[in-house]
């Protein structure tokens, strides 16, 4: 804790874990935090061998921020505090999520006996970010970028994903609304979104 225990620290490295971003792009997906404060946690977490910043070569040439190697072995810590934070009694499913935090939720909660037979890659476009998850012997692998030869494609917001994957609202009624579009197998966007049973809740406060 003496490492990342500092408000918004563990939201940066989040952010970070599916690779580099740049400042402004970790700003806007950290609802509330003020660009003092995140450079002070970037800071912070550059200081203590966590992150580090590197500059892409051309034609991009911008400074971005990634997590070190040491850094992205935090990556089964998020897993676990993900699955621990899902039984509080005041989880709430439909409260807003980042395009990174979303497609990390669906690494931690996927149920590996319900995917066990599956293999399929599945793309994903939330905004402008674009992810591809790949699904084979139980587990997923996570990728930044478009990519041809996916089975299946989501387009929409993290909110109606959430709806879909942990709400249980059908597809077809997010559809409806505009929420959501699907392109590809639709036997399998059918079945992917009932991957993520959610745990039982702790007891509640007396």
């Amino acid at each position: 804790m003496d490492i990342i225990g500092e408000r918004w620290a563990l939201p940066v490295m989040r952010e970070l874990m599916l690779g580099p971003r740049r400042f402004g792009e970790l700003k806007a997906s950290l609802h509330g935090i003020s660009a003092n404060v995140l450079t002070q946690r970037l800071e912070g977490l550059e200081a203590a061998g966590v992150v580090r910043r590197v500059r892409l070569p051309p034609p991009a040439s911008v400074q971005v921020y990634e997590l070190t190697p040491w850094g992205c072995e935090a990556g089964p810590i998020f897993q676990a505090m993900g699955r621990w934070a899902a039984k509080s009694p005041g989880h709430d499913p439909t409260r807003p999520f980042s395009a990174v935090s979303m497609m990390l939720s669906f690494r931690t909660m996927m149920d590996p006996a319900r995917a066990r037979d599956l293999r399929a890659r599945i793309g994903f476009r939330i905004g402008e970010q674009s992810f591809v998850l790949g699904i084979g012997e139980g587990g997923v692998t996570i990728g930044r970028g478009a990519s041809d030869g996916l089975d299946l494609t989501f387009t929409g917001t993290t909110e109606a994903l959430a709806a879909a994957a942990y709400g249980g609202v059908p597809l077809r009624d997010l559809e409806a609304k505009g929420a959501l579009s699907i392109a590809g197998d639709r036997r399998l966007a059918e079945r992917f979104v009932t991957l993520f049973p959610l745990p039982a809740k702790a007891d509640a406060p007396g």
